[in-house]
This record gives structure tokens, C-alpha cells and sequence, in this order.
């Protein structure tokens, strides 16, 4: 398996994304795309790519985002994915339309080369808390930006604001050990929760005219296949998935009974909503 050219802080994060957690969202592509899509239309109508614009996609991941990115920038723009995974970049190479004005990349943001200056956008759905230096990160792909160009990313607030996420966590925790302590700030899906400290990193990196939108969801844990789908995805997915990871399948069978019981009295219908809570990010490269 390639791995890409990165900086040596990073190198945890990127054994992650080629190991058990790429092969999980390779796993349940649809599945993630689906239950994100909603985030991610918010994210672009926020970032308003237009006709003829280069746009980078940090953390592209199976390329989703760059796949909708390509689609409003075409037929003269041009869209470079880039993340540190290797099997997620392979599926989006597979999927990606052959029309489209489109490329991956296997690469560290906070060390890949940009092309100086030419990007008009800078975008990213959940791929920029995972730096251990996201400042030096942030400073090098603001290299890769035109004067004028504009930021935007999405990136989720605190985990007690995220049930979507805790609670399947939590329920898993009565059956298996808890993770490794995780500070506020080490790199994660929290890492960018406070908005003080995100503001911090983009002026240390050279960004300007920051701004932070909150924005409140439900998130269908189901994609409306009722209860046992809604199980399925919080086993397979996000902490809760962590937590489980090569647990015995008597434990991971007692860990899906609670969680089934916590998340039922959420189910309307089909669907088995839980609160979701993230910033859109904005800022300026002035």
C-alpha cells in the first residue's frame, strides 16, 4: 500500500486512515455518504464554487464532496482531492466521472507541494481536525491560494452538543473499555469544537475575515431503514465503532443490544434522528 509523503507528526493519524478506519469508510460508503449529504450541501452553498474556479478538497476522503465540488466548478474549473488514505482515494478514483474536471491525490496538506497561488477556494467536509500542527497545516495550504481566496470548511462542536455520536459511544463503554484519553486539542473529530482556538490557528496561518457559523441538525442514524439500520451504522461508524474494534463478538453483541435500547425511543418511523451540531468555518486568504 502507498503511503503518503507527510510530516512525522501526523504519521499516527495517517496509520489510522490506511488501516481499520479507511477499510470501515470503504465499508459504508453509501451508508456515510447518505447520512452526510445534508452537511455537505450546506457546506457548498456556504463555499458557492462557481464556473471556472480551482478548488482544493482537504481530507476528500471517497470523494463525495469533490465529486459535487467538480460538478458546479465545470466545464473550465478544476478540483483537486487530496487525503492521506490511501483505499479511500482508490474508491474515489472509482467513482469518479470521467467528465469531470477532477483529480485525487495521495498526500499530507501540511506538507504536499500546492501549486503556488492558484487556487480560488480552499474546502473541506470534516478533513482538517486531524493535524498535529494544524497551524503549520493551515499555513501550507494557504500557499496553494490566490490573494482573495476564500475558506471553508466543516467541523463538528462539542461532543455533548453531537449525540449522534456519544450516546451509541456511551452505551458501548457499559460493555468494553473506554478509549485512550483524548485531549481537547489532540488531533480528532473534536479537535476543532472551540472557536477561540480555531480562530487562533487560521491568524497564525495567515487567514483573515474568519467567520463561524453554528449550524443544528438531526442526523438519521437509520437513512430511513428503521431501527436495526440505525444500529448498524452506530456500530460501524464514528467512536462507538473505535471503542468496539476488535472486541470479542460476545462484547459487540452485548454493546448492539444497548445501544438498540438507547436509540429506540428515538425512532419517527423509519428514521432514528439524533441532534448533530458543527461549525461552518469561513475566512479569507487577505
Amino acid at each position: 500500500m502507498l503511503l503518503p509523503a507527510a510530516a512525522d507528526q501526523n504519521a499516527d493519524q495517517i496509520a489510522y486512515w490506511n488501516g481499520a478506519a479507511g477499510l470501515r469508510w470503504l465499508d459504508r460508503q453509501q451508508t456515510q455518504d447518505a447520512l452526510l449529504a445534508p452537511i455537505g450541501e450546506i457546506l457548498l452553498d456556504r463555499a458557492d464554487p462557481r464556473v471556472g474556479e480551482v478548488v482544493l478538497d482537504i481530507g476528500c476522503g471517497c470523494g463525495a464532496t469533490s465529486i459535487a465540488l467538480a460538478q458546479r466548478v465545470a466545464p473550465t474549473g478544476h478540483v483537486l482531492g487530496i487525503d492521506v488514505s490511501s483505499p479511500m482515494l482508490e474508491r474515489a478514483r472509482q467513482r469518479r466521472p470521467q467528465a469531470l474536471p477532477l483529480e485525487f491525490a495521495l498526500g499530507d496538506a501540511t506538507v504536499y507541494a500546492f501549486a503556488a497561488g492558484r487556487a480560488d477556494l480552499l474546502c473541506s467536509r470534516f478533513g482538517v481536525m486531524f493535524f498535529a500542527d494544524p497551524a503549520r497545516s493551515f499555513a501550507n495550504m494557504r500557499g496553494g491560494l490566490r490573494r482573495g481566496a476564500r475558506l471553508a470548511f466543516a467541523c463538528w462542536r462539542q461532543p455533548r452538543e453531537n449525540p449522534w455520536l456519544t450516546l451509541p459511544l456511551q452505551e458501548a463503554y457499559r460493555h468494553v473499555p473506554r478509549l485512550p484519553e483524548v485531549g481537547p486539542e489532540d488531533p480528532g473529530p473534536f479537535s476543532f469544537a472551540s472557536e477561540r482556538r480555531v480562530r487562533g490557528i487560521l491568524e497564525q496561518a495567515g487567514f483573515g475575515v474568519i467567520g463561524f457559523e453554528p449550524v443544528d441538525l438531526s442526523l438519521d442514524l437509520a437513512n430511513g431503514l428503521g431501527l436495526a439500520a440505525a444500529v448498524d451504522t452506530a456500530v460501524g461508524m464514528g467512536p462507538a465503532s473505535r471503542a468496539l474494534d476488535g472486541q470479542p463478538p460476545a462484547l459487540r453483541a452485548a454493546a448492539a443490544e444497548s445501544i438498540r435500547a438507547a436509540l429506540a425511543p428515538h425512532q419517527v418511523g423509519n428514521a432514528v434522528p439524533l441532534p448533530g451540531a458543527l461549525w461552518i468555518v469561513s475566512a479569507a486568504n487577505s
